[in-house]
């Protein structure tokens, strides 16, 4: 059997906490899988897992069941999510205009004209847009989630606004059923359109709220660019980096990032590696220099071959280990929620006491800090605090440094 492997991917799909709970839930379900946890702020699934029983793929599937996608892509996946949040952002914006075009004379309609002949009519009309175009997620995700006997936020948001909807439509095709009892037929669909408009806002204020928001890991994949120049029978050609391969030629004009990590063959130039090393003044680099991805030509034209691509890159290992890191504390951190214990010695040990030591063990390799050991109730918390603030990229830039 093999040993358990421990992932950070990409959640795409989720609004709010029952929304994440319940990913958290079924991923946990899964045969092979030992521990899942969600961070909703970073739009992320921790999960420890045993590749013999379960594969990503799998748990991609599972996700995908409850309305949800999983990313399982580790050489794209920041910009397959930054992508699938632009166009979620783009189709939310869309269904929130409509949805406000077609709910605002709903709304008139209904509070100052209910008694004009024929208005019902008008008003269903009007509606159709907003149920069936702008309300179709709610719909399509509360259904999911039925089948899967769980509920979040678009439940709550389907029930109402579809129960107000089919009420006002027996009410229009057949408003003899209550004059017959005496009674006015009565239709809500102002309540069913302007609930959907309102829902959606949020939302979108949501998604723009995080679209301002970046990690660490995202500022390390804008490094590297997507596109290399490779020369080919004295030619040059742009192909995509995940086509690039070792051994290929690479020319790098001045001002443009290298795009993988490789040797200088010919041609000379200065390079900023102010991101991987720190160092603000240009290096010159000649024939024969190693040269990294991420890192910026500055004023001379060269011409390199390729020596690692794809994950072997060093910029590619920089963020495999913050994902790491990250996987970690969003592990501990859920576990401890979950169960509710204060920061404390005892939760210390109960805890990813194996995963946390290793960590501080590479942390403290690189700058000692005095080690939580001891019973102190603040002192899991201030820990917490210090890998916030230091496991970032230069602090793992730094041991890649030291590694060499």
């Amino acid at each position: 059997m093999s040993d358990m492997t421990k992932k950070l991917y990409p959640v795409t799909g989720m609004h709010c906490a029952a929304c994440a709970g319940n990913v958290e839930k079924i991923v946990r379900k899964q045969e092979g899988v030992e521990n899942a946890s969600v961070n909703l702020a970073a739009a992320t699934l921790a999960v420890t897992y045993n590749p013999d029983i379960v594969s990503p793929q799998q748990l991609k599937e599972a996700v995908m069941k409850i309305g949800f996608d999983l990313i399982i892509d580790e050489d794209n996946s920041v910009q397959e999510q930054e992508e699938a949040e632009q166009s979620y952002y783009g189709q939310l914006k869309r269904k929130t205009i409509v949805a406000w075009i077609f709910a605002l004379p709903v709304a008139v309609l209904g509070m100052f004209l209910m008694n004009v002949p024929g208005v019902n009519w008008w008003m269903l009309l009007l509606s159709l847009p907003v149920i069936l175009y702008s309300g179709r997620s709610f719909y399509m995700n509360a259904w999911k989630q039925t089948l899967q006997r769980t509920s979040n936020m678009d439940t709550l948001v389907a029930l109402s606004t579809s129960i107000a909807f089919l009420f006002s439509l027996f009410n229009t095709f057949y408003p003899e059923f209550w004059y017959s009892r005496g009674l006015e037929p009565h239709v809500y669909y102002e309540a069913a359109t302007v609930i959907i408009a309102f829902v959606l806002v949020g939302k979108l204020m949501e998604e723009k709220a995080k679209g301002k928001t970046s990690t660490a890991i995202r500022k390390l994949m804008g490094l590297q660019p997507r596109t290399a120049r490779v020369v080919k029978d004295g030619r040059e050609e742009d192909i995509l980096i995940a086509e690039l391969q070792v051994g290929d030629k690479v020319s790098v004009r001045p001002g443009e990032q290298i795009p993988v990590d490789g040797v200088i063959v010919g041609g000379n130039t200065f390079i900023d590696e102010s991101m991987i090393s720190g160092e603000p003044i240009p290096v010159e680099k000649k024939q024969g220099d190693k040269v990294l991805a991420g890192t910026i030509n500055q004023n001379g034209a060269f011409t390199m071959t390729a020596q690692k691509v794809g994950k072997n890159t060093v910029l590619a290992q920089i963020i495999r280990m913050v994902q790491d890191d990250e996987a970690v504390v969003t592990m501990v951190d859920s576990n401890l929620q979950r169960e509710q214990i204060t920061p404390s010695e005892k939760a210390y040990e109960e805890f990813d006491t194996e995963e946390v030591r290793k960590l501080v063990k590479r942390l403290d390799e690189l700058d000692p800090i005095p080690l939580p050991w001891k019973s102190d109730e603040e002192a899991l918390k201030d820990f917490w605090d210090y890998c916030e603030e230091r496991q970032r990229e230069e602090r793992i830039i730094a041991e890649m440094k030291i590694k060499g």
